[in-house]
C-alpha cells in the first residue's frame, strides 16, 4: 500500500530519501489535456472526484489544483515550471505525496520523483490502494493483489534504477541490475499464476452457488452504477440490511448478495456490486470479472445513478461501456433510477419528476424504457420501484393447476421445491395442486413427469 511501498527513495537536495510524514499529506493535482476526444466532465468537476478518491483512502489533501496542458510533456506530463513550482510547495507545505489524477508511464513517475523530491502516484495506482485496502473477502484480496501485480510488472525498472543495467562483454549477459529484474519478473508472474489458479477455484465455486439458485428459482436483481450514486444506501432501503453505505468513493468493494420478498411474496436474490468509476483500470475489470459474473446472470439490471451530480450524464455513459465490455445480455432487463432527488431544488426535483412517464412502469415490452426517480436516502420512491421489479419477475411465471396421482409424492415435492405453492386439495385419488411457476420450470416439470395443467 501506499505507506508500505519499498522503492529506493529518490534523493531530494538536502541530500535525504523519502520520509514517514506520519498522516499522509498529498497534493491532488488533475491535468486538463484537452484533446477533443469525447465529451468530458468539468476540470472542477474531475478535480472534486480525484479530492474524493484521495480522501477516500484517508489521505490529509493539502492542496488541490488543476493544470490545463495544451502539449503533455513526454518526460514528465507537466510542463518544467509547473514541476519546479510543486518541487516548492511540496516542500513549503511538507507534503509527502504526490497525486496526478491521469496514467503516467513508469518514466514520467519516476522522472517526477526525482525532479519533486517525493512520492508520485496516478489514478490507476490510488484506485488500486483503495481496493486494496477495502477488499474484505478471501476473493476480493485475490483479485486485488492480481491487478497490483499486473500493473507494478510493467514498472519493475523504477525499483532497480540503482543496479547497473548495461549488457555485459559478450553482448547477450545483462548486467546485475538485469538479472535482478527478471528475478523479480519471474517471481511477480509466478504469483500471478497462483492468483489465476485460486481465482478460477472461485469461478467454480460462484458457478456451483448460481446452479444451486437456479435449482431454487430466486430471479437475481443486480444493482449497478457509478461508486457513490447511492447503490449501497438503495441496497439497504430494500433489503432492511446494513451493508456499509458512506458518502465516500467506492464505499463498499465485496458483492453482496440478500434475499428478499416483493409485495406478492415472490422471494428473489438482491445484489449489490462493485461501484463503477471513468478510466477504470483495465487490470481491475479482468480481475473482478468473477464478481461481476453475478451481473451477467442477473434477470434484472437495476443502473443507479446520482441525478444531483452535474456529470451523470457522462457516468450513465462510463456505466454503460464497463457492462458493454462484460458483455451483457441484450435480453436483460434494465430499469434506471434517478438517486437522490432529495439533494435536488426544488424546480429541478419536479422537473426530474415529470418527466419520469407513468406509462414506463406499466411498459410491457420496454425493456430499457423504465425509469425511477427516488431518494434511497429518505425512501421516497421506491415502493413504485418495488412494484415495478414485481411487475417485471412476473412476466416470467405463469400460474397452473395439476392433478397429480396420490402416490407420485416426488412430483408434488418437485413443485414444492421449484414453485410457489397457492393451493393444495386431495380429490379422490389425486392431489390437486395450484402453483406458480416460471415458464422453463413449468416445461420441465411436463418433461420429467409427464403431467400437464388441467384447464
Amino acid at each position: 500500500m501506499i505507506g508500505e511501498t519499498r522503492h529506493p527513495a529518490p534523493r531530494s537536495d538536502k541530500g535525504g530519501g523519502w520520509s514517514d510524514p506520519g498522516p499522509q499529506r498529498v497534493y491532488v493535482l488533475y491535468p486538463d489535456i484537452r484533446d477533443g476526444a469525447g465529451p468530458k466532465r468539468t476540470p472542477d468537476a474531475r478535480l472534486a472526484e480525484a479530492v474524493g478518491l484521495a480522501r477516500a483512502i484517508d489521505l490529509d489533501v493539502i492542496r488541490e489544483e488543476t493544470v490545463r496542458l495544451v502539449r503533455p510533456v513526454p518526460a514528465t506530463l507537466l510542463g518544467g515550471g509547473v514541476v519546479d513550482r510543486l518541487k516548492q510547495e511540496c516542500a513549503d507545505e511538507e507534503i509527502g505525496l504526490l497525486f496526478v489524477d491521469n496514467p503516467l508511464t513508469p518514466v514520467q513517475q519516476r522522472n517526477l520523483e526525482t525532479r519533486i523530491g517525493i512520492k508520485v502516484i496516478d489514478r490507476t495506482g490510488l484506485i488500486l490502494e483503495i481496493f486494496g485496502a477495502r477488499a474484505r473477502t478471501h476473493e476480493g484480496r485475490l483479485q486485488v493483489e492480481l491487478a497490483a501485480l499486473s500493473f507494478q510488472r510493467s514498472r519493475l525498472v523504477r525499483s532497480w534504477t540503482h543496479l547497473e543495467r548495461q549488457r555485459g562483454g559478450l553482448g547477450f549477459v545483462g548486467g546485475p541490475g538485469e538479472s535482478q529484474l527478471e528475478i523479480d519478473r519471474r517471481l511477480i508472474d509466478e504469483r500471478i499464476s497462483r492468483i489465476k489458479t485460486d481465482l478460477a477455484k472461485v469461478v467454480r465455486t460462484r458457478t456451483l452457488h448460481r446452479d444451486a439458485r437456479d435449482r431454487v428459482p430466486y430471479p437475481v436483481i443486480a444493482l449497478v452504477g457509478y461508486t457513490n450514486a447511492g447503490k449501497s444506501t438503495l441496497f439497504n432501503r430494500l433489503t432492511e440490511a446494513k451493508v456499509m453505505a458512506k458518502d465516500m468513493l467506492f464505499a463498499t468493494l465485496d458483492p453482496t448478495m440478500r434475499k428478499i420478498e416483493l409485495p406478492d411474496g415472490t422471494p428473489a436474490i438482491l445484489s449489490d456490486t462493485v461501484g463503477f468509476i471513468s478510466e477504470l483500470p483495465t487490470d481491475l475489470i479482468a480481475a473482478f470479472r468473477a464478481t461481476l459474473e453475478e451481473v451477467r446472470s442477473a434477470e434484472v439490471l437495476i443502473h443507479v445513478r446520482d441525478i444531483s451530480s452535474e456529470a451523470s450524464e457522462i457516468e450513465r455513459t462510463d456505466v454503460e461501456e464497463v457492462l458493454k465490455s462484460l458483455e451483457i445480455d441484450e435480453k436483460t432487463i434494465r430499469i434506471e433510477v434517478l438517486n437522490k432527488i432529495d439533494l435536488l431544488d426544488s424546480e429541478r426535483r419536479h422537473e426530474i419528476q415529470d418527466s419520469v412517464a407513468p406509462s414506463d412502469v406499466e411498459a410491457s415490452d420496454n425493456r430499457r424504457g423504465m425509469t425511477f426517480a427516488l431518494s434511497a436516502e429518505t425512501g421516497e420512491g421506491v415502493e413504485p420501484l418495488f412494484g415495478a421489479i414485481e411487475a417485471i419477475l412476473q412476466r416470467g411465471f405463469t400460474t397452473a393447476t395439476f392433478e397429480i396421482a396420490a402416490q407420485d409424492g416426488a412430483a408434488v415435492s418437485w413443485l414444492y421445491e421449484r414453485g410457489r405453492v397457492e393451493e393444495f386439495e386431495t380429490v379422490e385419488e389425486h392431489n390437486r395442486v395450484r402453483v406458480k411457476l416460471s415458464h422453463a420450470d413449468l416445461g420441465r416439470f411436463e418433461q420429467r413427469f409427464g403431467v400437464s395443467p388441467v384447464a
